[in-house]
């Protein structure tokens, strides 16, 4: 295992906002919820019936830290995503988005972040993506045959936009007993 600092680009840039797709966004979300600490706001719309359960992100940041916003539509979400990361009063808006967002949006969601010294990430449809997002990641639960295959969290990382111009891809897994993301090697590697 590698330590975290020696994971790219992880986390991501604070003060900006970023964006996530695939089966593992949501761990890519806790994990940069627990790098960012403080207080986070997971936004949603009321018909997306996925929630996040306390037990479930126990091991990376502390349920009292998050708080859930249900909206009832998009535009409202982007909204409140934005007063909140301008806010300064959280660290972290985790927003899930169906449809795609303007470049307006997306740069008035960059605006925001910097402003108040947060970070955004927005969790989007796989092939989506806003033009503003300073980094856009896909994350893939990886199922091993070796030992590591009693950890729920081996995953792979792409990074598929980046507007400082570098991609990859690692094999991460929390490491919870040091609270980290950590690389390993691929199996058989």
């Amino acid at each position: 295992m590698t330590s975290a600092s020696n994971v790219p680009f992880f986390p991501p840039i604070k003060t900006r906002t970023h964006e996530v797709c695939g089966a593992g966004a949501y761990l890519f979300a806790f994990a940069l919820a627990a790098r960012c600490g403080g207080p986070v706001l997971w936004i949603r719309e009321a018909w997306d019936k996925q929630q996040i359960n306390p037990v479930g992100f126990a091991g990376f940041v502390n349920p009292s830290e998050v708080r859930v916003c249900i909206t009832e539509t998009q535009l409202d979400t982007l909204a409140i995503a934005e007063e909140s990361l301008r806010s300064k009063a959280v660290s972290l808006v985790v927003m899930a988005l169906n449809k795609p967002i303007g470049l307006t949006e997306g740069r008035r969601l960059q605006l925001a972040a910097q402003a108040g010294e947060s970070t955004g990430l927005a969790i989007i449809p796989d092939g989506m993506g806003s033009n503003a997002a300073q980094t856009r990641w896909r994350c893939s639960p990886i199922f091993d045959a070796d030992q590591r295959s009693q950890d729920s969290t081996l995953q792979s990382w792409e990074l598929i936009k980046n507007k400082s111009g570098t991609l990859g891809a690692w094999h991460v897994l929390w490491d919870a007993a040091s609270h980290r993301i950590v690389m390993v090697s691929p199996s058989g590697k």
